[in-house]
């Protein structure tokens, strides 16, 4: 297989899109060389089968969704119990729109993954080691709630951005605002839903 880092990258990049735009059915060969703009045949070279293409893209969403190091020492001394989740559930929400492309293709693939169990036998234990690091963060940080809430944000934050990405239920809806009710209570110390409609939808 070819190892230039730099056009590796870029293809894994040109999967995204190809996901994020069209979905499962645009992650081919062909598709991915004409989304990198590169000649026929090039992410042959790098990646052996198509489920190799979809377990490196699913590793290139997580890589450009890293939170920012500076972002997480500022939420851990600025907050701590109940208002640290919260804040930390609004700042993955907030990734995830501002990565919507990444955040199409971590859905397309987890569909696809339920479609090909070659594709689930990669994609299924990366997702589950990701949440074993969070759920390792939550503990580490003195978090409350334990792994369980940690499983319960992964499952509702994702649903949250499915919506706002989609057919919003509720367009007048701020989504960063219902992860901060989310967590909440998932806490049991839930705000009133208050509407979230009672601030404006963030852009």
């Amino acid at each position: 297989m070819a190892s230039n880092p730099a056009r590796r990258a870029l293809l894994l990049d040109a999967a995204i899109e190809c996901l994020g735009r069209s979905g499962a059915r645009a992650l081919t060969y062909r598709g991915v060389d004409d989304q990198a703009g590169l000649p026929r045949g090039t992410a042959s070279n790098y990646f052996a089968t198509r489920a190799d293409l979809a377990v490196e893209a699913a590793g290139r969403v997580f890589e450009r969704l890293t939170p920012d190091p500076v972002r997480l020492e500022r939420i851990a001394a600025e907050h701590s119990g109940a208002d640290a989740v919260e804040e930390y559930a609004a700042y993955v929400v907030e990734r995830l729109l501002a990565e919507p492309a990444c955040a199409l293709a971590l859905i397309e693939l987890r569909l696809e993954a339920a479609r090909d169990p070659a594709v689930a036998g990669v994609v299924g234990p990366f997702l589950r080691a990701g949440l074993a690091s969070d759920q390792a963060f939550h503990r580490t940080q003195g978090l409350p709630g334990g792994d369980v809430i940690v499983v319960l944000e992964h499952q509702a934050l994702l649903g949250l951005v499915l919506d706002a990405l989609t057919v919003p239920l509720a367009p007048e809806q701020d989504p960063i605002r219902a992860a901060r009710i989310l967590a909440r209570h998932l806490l049991g110390t839930g705000m009133t839903a208050q509407a979230t409609s009672d601030a404006p939808r963030a852009n």
